[in-house]
């Protein structure tokens, strides 16, 4: 009696060819010996495998829709080349089964893309906000000039491999408890390209590209951040043999200003006023990365005070327009006086009722004012 190979599968008899491939790999992964090692499973998958290899063979399966058995003595050939003989399961069948895909085959060119490069650019804060254009020396792969890339003594070709017959690939075949099984593996004779270079470009040893010191120049947008990467397509690393280059990237880094820090789009700077100038007011020329402008202090100035400047700081790398500058004021006490700045101070402090300064009472909550109303206090 022939065996219901539909069955086996779980597909219906008008499945298509892709319905059945689904149908095998899910079995597959579920029973494959090196996922469940139950002796049932394994007798099992090897009934799937069965299956699939004769409703994966369109004559096979012609062959079972008339009610014959391809693998019944007598019924045709069985898998491994007669009736009942050992079951062939291919590389390629298991590969497609866990990974549901076909594995590459062939060659692998010589030819690949190449990577990408980074290099430091250290900038000013000026050349940071308002751009610069930077001569850059960089140093890496290009296609070699003697055999553009191909990798080629001049006049001379790559020749097949005699191992692989270009292949690229050399096959083994190993018997299991499935049967037959035959792996593919990279020729070690040619690398796995399919060819070899009997005569080497003496410029690059065959790898058709060489390596050489260039200059580039890069364009710095103004507001550029510490840390930021500016991409030059192409001025990469070219590829072995001969490969398209892949990009350069240039990461941007800022060095220290003696007097401003930045914070995103904004400046900051410290200045120090005399006390007297903070009582009175005064006008202060500070040098921004504009030219000199002049900070208005205002009479009474306390220690901590911050002065806005508008549109003052790095312009904005996406849009127009650009951030502030903060001018942080600190008041400076005087610690050495003369006798008549002594007294002259002394004779103000009294003037201003400040010879003896009490401490400052700190404003408590609703609870701290119903304690000191308990407590007598006004």
């Amino acid at each position: 009696m022939a065996k219901d190979y539909y069955g086996i599968l779980g597909v219906e008899r008008d499945a298509t060819p892709e319905e059945i491939k689904r149908a095998y790999r899910r079995l597959a992964r579920e029973l494959h010996p090196d996922i469940n090692p139950d002796a049932e499973a394994q007798e099992r998958f090897k009934e799937v495998s069965a299956a699939y290899e004769v409703l994966s063979d369109p004559a096979k399966r012609e062959l079972v829709d008339l009610g014959g058995d391809p693998l019944a003595p007598g019924g045709g050939s069985g898998p491994g080349g007669g009736p009942g003989g050992p079951f062939t399961m291919g590389f390629q069948d298991i590969m497609d089964a866990f990974f549901g895909g076909a594995t590459t085959r062939g060659p692998r060119p010589r030819t690949r893309p190449g990577s990408d490069a980074l290099i430091r650019l250290d900038l000013d804060l000026v050349d940071m906000a308002f751009g610069v254009n930077q001569e850059l020396t960089v140093d890496t792969a290009v296609r070699c000039s003697t055999c553009s890339g191909a990798g080629t003594a001049p006049g001379t070709h790559p020749a097949t491999c005699e191992v692989c017959g270009g292949r690229g690939e050399v096959q083994t075949v190993q018997r299991s408890f499935l049967g037959q099984v035959m792996t593919s593996r990279p020729c070690a004779a040619c690398q796995g390209f399919g060819t070899v270079i009997p005569h080497p470009c003496p410029g690059c040893a065959g790898d058709g590209r060489v390596r050489s010191r260039r200059t580039l120049t890069v364009k710095v947008p103004a507001g550029v951040e510490d840390g930021m990467r500016i991409r030059l397509a192409g001025e990469g690393e070219v590829g072995p043999g001969g490969g398209p280059p892949g990009d350069l990237y240039v990461e941007v880094h800022e060095r220290p200003h003696d007097v401003f820090t930045r914070q995103g789009d904004d400046l900051h700077c410290r200045v120090s006023l005399p006390m007297t100038a903070a009582a009175l007011g005064t006008q202060l020329n500070l040098k921004t990365l504009d030219g000199e402008e002049q900070i208005e202090v205002k009479a009474g100035t306390q220690p901590g005070t911050v002065v806005r400047v508008r549109g003052r700081g790095v312009p904005h790398l996406r849009g127009n327009g650009r951030g502030d500058l903060h001018v942080h004021l600190e008041v400076r006490t005087p610690t050495r006086l003369d006798t008549e700045q002594e007294r002259l101070l002394r004779e103000l402090a009294k003037l201003r009722g400040e010879e003896r300064p009490e401490p400052m009472r700190q404003q408590g909550g609703f609870f701290s004012k119903v304690r000191d109303a308990f407590n007598g206090h006004a």
